[in-house]
């Protein structure tokens, strides 16, 4: 059996159309579930960042309500904020890191004329959140 090349000759196949959200399909290198333009990159990457990281801090902001209880009530009117936000500095975060990366990768992808399994945005969205996670420690013994 001989696996077919991801390497493209030309521009996206006459009828192409971007697969619908999230696609996340096997096999992998099935044309139809690939993406071509850096505009479906960006959009897949940026789309996964945000649900991502909306995820993520949403279960944060559930810890930080949890840790409220027993508290007096006088704490509670506020925390219907928290949620809210959270919510909102995940928006930003996911809207520049998720569109960053996408340009990056799309543009590379691009470039070097591969198609794109809609896998890659997924794990880009993942590599995203998993950066934004390390880089929330506090390094220890600068330089």
């Amino acid at each position: 059996m001989e696996a077919r090349s991801q390497v493209r000759r030309d521009a996206a196949p006459p009828g192409y159309t971007t697969p619908p959200f999230p696609s996340l399909h096997i096999p992998l290198q099935d044309p139809e579930n690939s993406l071509y333009t850096v505009r479906d990159i960006w959009r897949f990457t940026l789309l996964w960042t945000l649900i991502l990281f909306g995820l993520f801090h949403l279960g944060a902001a559930g810890l930080a309500l949890l840790m409220q209880t027993g508290k007096t009530r006088v704490n509670w009117k506020y925390l219907g904020l928290v949620p809210l936000a959270y919510g909102i500095v995940a928006g930003a975060e996911a809207l520049m890191a998720g569109s960053i990366v996408g340009l990056i990768v799309g543009a590379s992808y691009v470039a070097g004329k591969f198609t794109m399994s809609t896998w890659i945005p997924f794990v880009w969205g993942w590599v995203n959140l998993l950066v934004l996670i390390v880089s929330s420690f506090t390094i220890q013994g600068g330089l």
